[in-house]
């Protein structure tokens, strides 16, 4: 199956998701904001999951599959003061996105088109275990 792919998750965030509730997450890595957007939630649309880092996700890394359920993006204004005297005003564009746990996976083959593109990737899901 290819879906797309969130990487650097937090091994917790993924662990709640185990669980089998709904979650609902905020991103804010720029590649993560950019695979969400690219999404239609939907009760069939699957995105993989991995605490592997973008640039060392490899065939064989193992991870998740979740339902999308919603998505949200969203703009946030930052204001920051220092010493009174000066201030910095930024923008920052986060993600919300709520999931459900679907199943344990491993990539079969990873998809990078560039750097403001979604990644995608082939999964294998795992129905059972098999010892070493």
């Amino acid at each position: 199956m290819k879906c797309a792919a969130l990487t650097s998750i937090s091994p917790d965030v993924i662990r709640d998701l185990k669980t089998g509730r709904p979650k609902t997450i905020e991103l804010q890595s720029t590649h993560n904001v950019v695979t969400i957007a690219s999404v239609e939630p939907g009760p069939e649309t699957h995105i993989f999951m991995t605490s592997v880092d973008t640039e060392d996700l490899a065939p064989g890394d193992a991870g998740i599959c979740v339902y999308v359920l919603a998505t949200s993006i969203s703009m946030k204004r930052i204001v920051e003061f220092s010493h009174g005297l000066f201030y910095e005003e930024r923008e920052r564009m986060s993600a919300r996105v709520q999931l459900k746990y679907c199943a344990s996976s491993v990539v079969k083959e990873v998809f990078k088109e560039g750097i403001c593109k979604p990644i995608a990737v082939e999964v294998l899901k795992n129905s059972c275990y098999h010892a070493g």
